[in-house]
């Protein structure tokens, strides 16, 4: 693989292959919020968090919504760091200081004020809220990647913050013209 120097995938969607070998990841789809020679930081984004509603997070963080604010959806971002929240959003929205913008399309926050901002009508355009992340140590990534763990495909705003979290590892795969029958678990060399 090229020099991990210049290989930034910050901005970019993984899409776990079967076989991976680690239960968490199985057709999990990440999009990656940061990526260097250090490591990386993603956010899984269609493994929905069933045990928490919104409503809850801000009642157990004792901010008032205003009535018709937009409620982003909750999902289980990764095994790292269960109780801390991340906000992956549209860059129509930067909160002074905290804000790792991404690219020209996405930011991500993982202060309380993000949370302040959508529950009074005042957040991104776009946003979902992560529990926990996924993250890789340097150059961990690039070799689950050589070892056929993860295919790569761009963002868009129609698959991260689209409605259908279950069809989502299906719908990042049509975008690389790939269908998951096709799959396999087995790494291979030509």
């Amino acid at each position: 693989m090229d020099d991990p120097e210049d290989f930034d995938l910050s901005g970019k969607v993984l899409i776990a292959m079967p076989g991976m070998g680690d239960p968490r990841f199985e057709k999990a789809v990440i999009f990656l919020c940061a990526h260097s020679s250090d490591g990386a930081m993603g956010l899984i984004f269609n493994k929905p968090a069933l045990d928490v509603s919104f409503s809850d997070l801000l009642e157990r963080l004792e901010i008032t919504p205003v009535a018709g604010a937009s409620v982003p959806a909750i999902f289980v971002g990764g095994p790292v760091e269960h109780a801390r929240g991340f906000v992956l959003h549209s860059a129509d929205y930067a909160s002074e200081n905290t804000t790792l913008q991404v690219d020209d399309q996405y930011g991500m926050t993982a202060t309380v004020d993000v949370l302040e901002d959508i529950a009074r009508g005042f957040g991104p355009n776009s946003a979902l809220l992560a529990l926990g992340y996924s993250g890789w140590g340097p150059g961990q990534l690039e070799d689950e990647i050589v070892q056929n763990g993860w295919l790569v495909c761009d963002a868009d705003d129609a698959l991260v913050f689209g409605p259908d979290p279950g069809g989502k590892w299906e719908i990042a795969l049509s975008r690389l013209g790939v269908d998951p029958l096709t799959l396999s678990a087995d790494a291979g060399r030509a």
